[in-house]
């Protein structure tokens, strides 16, 4: 809405077209199967993201391809090799398409689509390799909202000592927010979070079996951990912490330039 009204002053658009515009920022259905809300862009920060669970592939594709159309992009999540079949068929030549198999993420955008780097800085930490289709997930959303990311995969507390060097570095680039990927034990995040003055963002993954299987050991752990600084999105969500992280860098970013 503010871009609208900065370019409204500037009069690089008209009243109608600037009317136009912000009318596009309401709610509006998809056939009969969704109601998609065009303005959250606009009004979060966060691009559009459909869930590609419970949906049929087709259902999917036209959500997400009306929503391209209208905000020049749309991210698909959990998406499984039907659901990949089906976008690519359907999009045709009209949208390039980019797809990341091993976050099962899709992201649909205009051909003339420009992504605008925000200045935000988020870094991204995995325990272990089995974690890293997670952290890919919160990757993605994060660079969608224009931040750099920095990675740093399979620095877990088996070998702790193979966390300080790549950690060091995010700090030398002054990363806004670590999303932080562990399961089993889910230690990891409270130890990053014992070290640094940064939000850090912990992210239970599903790898852990026997008494706290599927992540909730890794969950309660995260809950329980004693440094301050440290929040926690549910099991296996990558895509809650990429846009929590790249909503703290971005008006971190913001702050920034006005100043």
């Amino acid at each position: 809405m503010r871009k609208i009204l900065e370019r409204l002053v500037k009069g690089e658009i008209s009243i109608d077209e600037a009317e136009k515009l912000l009318k596009l920022s309401a709610i509006e259905r998809v056939s009969n199967i969704a109601k998609v809300d065009i303005g959250r862009e606009f009004r979060k920060g966060i691009p559009e993201i459909v869930l590609a669970i419970g949906k049929e592939p087709k259902e999917t594709a036209k959500i997400a391809l009306y929503a391209m159309k209208k905000r020049g992009r749309a991210i698909v999540s959990r998406a499984d090799d039907k659901c990949i079949k089906t976008i690519k068929a359907m999009a045709k030549s009209s949208a390039d398409v980019f797809i990341n198999k091993r976050s099962r993420i899709i992201v649909i955008k205009k051909k003339d689509f420009k992504l605008e780097k925000t200045g935000g800085k988020v870094g991204i930490i995995t325990a272990g390799t089995s974690d890293i289709p997670i952290a890919e997930e919160a990757k993605i959303i994060a660079e969608e909202m224009g931040c750099d990311v920095f990675t740093a995969y399979d620095v877990g507390v088996a070998g702790i000592h193979r966390l300080f060097s790549p950690l060091k570095n995010m700090l030398r680039k002054d990363v806004d927010a670590l999303i932080v990927v562990a399961g089993m034990e889910g230690a990891l995040p409270s130890l990053i979070a014992g070290l640094v003055n940064i939000p850090v963002i912990g992210v239970p993954s599903s790898l852990s079996f026997g008494f706290g299987e599927k992540g909730i050991s890794a969950l309660m752990a995260m809950l329980q951990a004693c440094p301050l600084g440290l929040s926690v999105v549910n099991i296996d969500n990558g895509v809650a912490a990429g846009a929590f992280a790249s909503l703290i860098a971005n008006r971190v970013a913001s702050k920034k330039l006005k100043s």
